[in-house]
């Protein structure tokens, strides 16, 4: 990979829908930076899960401070196949581009808007990476729901999101202060003055082909911004 290739942090929340990253959107971001020639590297808070989750039964098997719980980094290395980084090592300065996959994680683990809806919480790490890349002025995107994440910490910026068409979402996220965009599932909503990417991914999507042509949209614009 050339040195002046774009380089992007994927923050991850976990590995799998129902309690961390939607695996279909991580590894459709991933694969679609990769396509367009730029390098990412995957990050994850080192903290543990609001709740794990059975997959195939849809039942909850742990929360926080059970034993049997999980850790987000250590479940999000699973997606970055070793290769991440604790979330407290992410620099804005080494980086063009910060995004956040969608699934379950991001309103369980970078944050508790699952619970708390708009008055949620946002993990203090999660809210640092946010702050301290809009103000180095280097590209934010989020797909499926984590845009609320983006929204709860840049609400005051009046920044424009979109997690689709959805419409007790979108009144959340103009209860924190942001502007959501309808926006179809092969589109992605661009705030050109807030440098915000965002896109509806399964929020939306109804396959996998549909969350990698968003993915694709997404990467593409946040290069035309770079």
């Amino acid at each position: 990979m050339m040195n002046d290739a774009p380089r992007f942090a994927v923050v991850l929340s976990g590995c799998g829908v129902y309690d961390g990253s939607e695996i279909h959107e991580a590894v459709s971001l991933l694969l679609a930076i990769d396509r367009h020639g730029g390098h990412y590297q995957c990050f994850a808070p080192n903290t543990w899960q609001a709740r794990t989750i059975d997959h195939f039964t849809g039942e909850s098997t742990a929360v926080a401070g059970d034993a049997d719980n999980r850790n987000v980094l250590a479940e999000s290395a699973r997606i970055a196949r070793g290769n991440i980084l604790d979330l407290r090592e992410f620099k804005a300065a080494n980086f063009d581009a910060v995004v956040f996959p969608g699934g379950f994680g991001a309103a369980l683990n970078l944050s508790n808007f699952a619970q708390k809806g708009a008055a949620c919480e946002v993990n203090e790490e999660v809210r640092r990476v946010i702050e301290e890349s809009y103000a180095a002025k280097i590209v934010v995107g989020a797909m499926c729901i984590a845009p609320v994440v983006v929204a709860r910490v840049l609400g005051k910026h009046k920044v424009t999101v979109t997690i689709g068409t959805d419409k007790d979402t979108a009144a959340g996220i103009a209860k924190m202060g942001a502007v959501h965009q309808n926006c179809l599932v092969d589109e992605a909503c661009v705030d050109v003055k807030n440098r915000i990417v965002t896109t509806p991914a399964y929020m939306s999507a109804k396959s996998i082909g549909q969350v990698f042509h968003g993915a694709e949209v997404l990467v593409n614009e946040i290069f035309d911004l770079i």
